[in-house]
């Protein structure tokens, strides 16, 4: 019997950005290294199965080759959330791209998917769940609201249960839902 297929979240890979490495204090000694070690960390987590939705900057290079090349490389299904970096990105073959917001439900959960970090959003009220990214980890996430980009997670894509199990740690409520 075959394993049901897992689905995961990621943003900010930015495949062939060497300036990440500096803005981010991201601990690599060259990009080269950093592409590979996300690629190993990606496809250990991920099966070819899977999906992921990458909410965002998946790229940044001149280097077209370079980066259809790392693409490849990658287990999944790929859905791609454009963020602010994703001009060229947006030429390769993802099995979906989506502008701005996209909600989805996974797992019965309401999960709004964004690049940017959104201060309300859709369901809020009702429990719906926000997930972005480009914050490369700068901005805390909430009971409702959590970070997905490879600076928060190891590198590596994270599964709707550990970002739940992360906001359950949070004690800051979103800043629609909370009272005077």
């Amino acid at each position: 019997m075959e394993a049901s297929m897992a689905i995961f979240f990621t943003a900010d890979t930015h495949f062939g950005h060497g300036g990440i490495l500096h803005a981010c204090k991201r601990p690599f000694a060259s990009i080269g290294e950093h592409d590979e070690l996300v690629a190993e960390a990606w496809n250990a987590t991920v099966r070819p199965g899977d999906t992921v939705y990458h909410l965002g900057d998946f790229a940044l290079s001149r280097d077209a080759a370079a980066i259809e090349r790392a693409f490849r490389r990658l287990n999944g299904r790929k859905i791609l959330i454009v963020g602010n970096h994703d001009r060229r990105g947006r030429r390769l073959p993802w099995a979906e791209q989506h502008e701005g917001i996209r909600e989805i439900s996974v797992e019965g959960r309401h999960l709004v998917l964004c690049h940017y970090p959104l201060r309300s959003w859709a369901r809020a009220f009702r429990g719906s769940l926000h997930l972005f990214g480009h914050t490369h980890g700068r901005l805390p996430g909430t009971t409702q609201s959590c970070d997905v980009g490879v600076d928060v997670w190891g590198y590596r894509p994270v599964s709707l249960s550990a970002v739940i199990d992360a906001m359950a740690l949070s004690d800051t409520r979103p800043e629609e839902l909370r009272t005077a």
